[in-house]
């Protein structure tokens, strides 16, 4: 089963449950035809949905929530057609109609299903983690949002998982970019992306790697005691580690370290001074 049709099922039972548990509220507007035009309109976009014209189907939901605003359908309607967009890969337009979903019905027991289905909205969207950081970092922040808000419910259990995956994804950016500036010999931006990979995902499978490649580097620019800084730290935390194994390798002297002229303006103090690190 996908996972659309799994959030499809959830949204059915959600809003079996709420019809169920709650007394038909008499409407102050008593013409028939008025609750028998939401109802159709409500059917006729289940039936749309069922066949995959997401767009009619959206509509119709639309109709039903505004032919009668102040009725049980109308969050139910305005539900469904977010999850409409959402089925067929229209995620702006979900994402609109959930924001408007949260904005006229605050205090809505669907609440979490909906910034849930935001957050994947934006999840899917990611493509390329190189150039475009919006979807990434957006869903991580709903994501967040709905782990303090909803912790107790399953939803906030996968926003945890998708958080992790975004973390990973992140960090796999970084990773790309100081291995680019390591490859050119720019040790201070190599240095700074593989740092902020340990401090801010640490988590993510990339720890390892972001620890030895600053080994590798220290150990090029003579610098042997931050180089056995984070080897120490690399074994303590990850000694089966191929990372470590290759850290290891490092001192046993078939590194050649980069030659630095020992003049007051040499380059080893500058490095020295840029990265705190004492004499």
């Amino acid at each position: 089963m996908s996972l659309k049709n799994f959030l499809y099922i959830i949204l059915i039972f959600l809003i079996c449950i709420s019809c169920s548990k709650k007394e038909v509220k008499k409407s102050i507007i008593t013409e028939k035809s008025l609750d028998l035009q939401v109802l159709e309109a409500y059917e006729e976009g289940k039936e749309a949905l069922e066949l995959g014209d997401v767009l009619y189907a959206a509509k119709k939901f639309n109709e039903a929530e505004i032919l009668f605003p102040q009725s049980e359908v109308a969050p139910r309607a305005a539900l469904m057609a977010a999850y409409s967009y959402y089925s067929q890969n229209y995620y702006l337009d979900a994402i609109t109609e959930l924001e408007r979903f949260l904005r006229v019905y605050p205090n809505h027991k669907d609440s979490a299903y909906a910034e849930y289905l935001i957050g994947l909205s934006y999840y899917e969207q990611i493509v390329d983690e190189k150039k475009d950081l919006n979807s990434i970092k957006n869903s991580k922040e709903v994501f967040s949002r709905i782990v303090e808000k909803y912790p107790n419910t399953d939803f906030a259990i996968d926003a945890k998982f998708k958080i992790n995956l975004v973390d990973t994804i992140l960090a796999a950016k970084e990773m790309y970019v100081g291995r680019y500036y390591f490859d050119r010999k720019k040790w201070i931006a190599s240095i700074n992306r593989f740092k902020f990979v340990i401090d801010n995902y640490e988590t993510t499978i990339y720890t390892e790697e972001a620890l030895h490649r600053l080994v590798e580097i220290y150990y090029l620019l003579g610098l042997e005691a931050e180089a056995k800084k984070y080897a120490n730290l690399l074994g303590y935390n990850y000694q089966s580690s191929k990372w470590y194994q290759q850290s290891y390798s490092i001192f046993d002297k078939n590194y050649q370290k980069i030659q630095i002229k020992k003049d007051k303006n040499s380059i080893l103090k500058k490095l020295k001074t840029l990265l705190n690190v004492d004499e």
